[in-house]
């Protein structure tokens, strides 16, 4: 498989391979591993909570609104 970079990504990758020590093709293979490492634990997580809304196990707008308020990540 060939994957086409643009010119920045590649000098990006360069770039964090002349500063890691790596080789960039292993730190492409690294970086891909965990998008599809990611990728599955997101599908798994969205399985779960259709599953869990499936089973009624739902909280209200307001329910969320007070607890993103109350974490201060809301204005």
């Amino acid at each position: 498989m060939e994957v086409s970079l643009t010119p920045e990504q590649e000098a990006r990758l360069q770039a964090l391979a002349a500063r890691s020590g790596a080789e960039a093709g292993d730190l492409v293979r690294g970086l891909v591993q965990r998008a599809l490492d990611h990728e599955d634990w997101f599908r798994r997580e969205v399985e779960k909570g259709v599953d869990q809304a499936d089973q009624g196990e739902l909280i209200d707008h307001e329910a969320v609104v007070r607890v993103l308020h109350h974490a201060q990540r809301w204005p």
